[in-house]
């Protein structure tokens, strides 16, 4: 335990009841530091500092510090304590990183995408789907270090599991990064069972009859599973070599469920392909049916053009200046004109509603 607060001049006093720690705030952008040992949590508040020296007092247990959001000045003194590399530490501060795995000396430094849904009324109506952050884990012997980015990506419900399995726990920082990885995917796979509700929604208004499905509306939902694709694909060589044991860091006893969290993930990725052709497929065919549309407008514009011209080609002739003209001064003339236009005009009609023009 921490040493006990100095008593200085209470010296041959008896106090009225023992000094206890002193708590210790945590900063705005630390959520939560925590220390474990025989896979139970010590009591009190830490800093990042005390926490340590605690657990390297012991020579059991480790730390678990997360951190949201921090700038570079709120970092560095956890960069320092814990001797995290200078180039992780600025990936994590900015973010904006693609999933990856790296190892500097004793320290893994891995960046998790994640994804969150946005409900909308309708797949038809969404201005945004999949909303995306970042999770940052530093993995040494007795610390894991979490940096997040965005404001859905808590780890707490990660954490209580966590304290909840003894046996896990003991394992060390490796079930910590298996739990966030784990809780990544299972969230990768909530987003794709949504996505692909919208895309079957998608699907019967594209195909209804007189549908008012745009091709913009497709393109909106094949770039937000452009988003989901780009934390779900590189994410796969970094789970695969942890679970082929790429440090020694990570027991054997992880990698197997390092090699579960794989076939989720992959199992991920071949949902999010299918939907990429799915959406390129209704696009095309949201393409083919304005096409056929357009078609069918132009045959109804060329057909009344069609029944229009036979007026308009009589009421020319009869309209010439002419003294000599058949039927001009005849008392049936105009009579029998006009019976003439409505029935080629009929005519005209049936046919092109026989040939389905009109």
């Amino acid at each position: 335990m921490r040493s006990l607060p100095s008593l200085g001049g209470l010296r041959g006093r008896v106090p009225e009841r023992p000094a206890l720690p002193v708590p210790v705030p945590l900063s705005a952008y630390v959520v939560d530091c925590g220390v474990y040992v025989d896979g139970a949590r010590l009591p009190g508040r830490w800093s990042h500092t005390d926490a340590v020296e605690e657990v390297r007092k012991r020579g059991d247990g480790f730390v678990w510090i997360g951190l949201h959001e921090p700038d570079e000045e709120q970092i560095q003194g956890v960069a320092d304590t814990f001797g995290l590399h200078e180039l992780a530490v600025e990936d994590a501060v900015h973010a904006h990183q693609r999933p990856k795995l790296e190892r500097y000396d004793n320290t893994l430094f891995m960046v998790l995408k994640t994804v969150r849904y946005i409900q909308n009324a309708s797949p038809d109506a969404a201005n945004e789907i999949v909303e995306s952050g970042e999770i940052m884990v530093f993995l040494g012997r007795d610390f894991v270090v979490t940096v997040r980015h965005g404001n859905h990506s808590g780890l707490a419900a990660v954490r209580r599991e966590l304290e909840g399995d003894v046996d896990k726990l003991k394992v060390g920082p490796a079930a910590v990064l298996y739990s966030i990885a784990d809780h990544v995917v299972d969230n990768y796979l909530d987003v794709t069972d949504h996505i692909e509700d919208d895309i079957d929604s998608m699907e019967a208004l594209v195909f209804q009859p007189r549908s008012r499905v745009s091709a913009d509306q497709i393109y909106l939902m094949k770039r937000e599973v452009l988003e989901l694709r780009r934390a779900v694909m590189p994410l796969a060589v970094p789970l695969r070599r942890l679970a082929e044991g790429y440090t020694p860091l990570i027991p054997e006893q992880v990698r197997s469920y390092f090699r579960d969290v794989d076939d989720h993930l992959t199992e991920v990725s071949e949902r999010v392909m299918n939907f990429d052709e799915l959406l390129t497929t209704l696009v095309n065919a949201v393409l083919a049916k304005i096409t056929l549309q357009q078609n069918s407008d132009m045959r109804k514009l060329a057909s009344w053009v069609a029944i229009i011209s036979v007026p308009t080609m009589v009421v020319g002739v009869y309209g010439m200046n002419f003294d000599h003209m058949p039927e001009l001064h005849w008392r049936y003339g105009y009579p029998m004109v006009i019976s003439v236009i409505i029935v080629v005009c009929l005519t005209l009609y049936r046919i092109f509603r026989r040939n389905e023009w009109l």
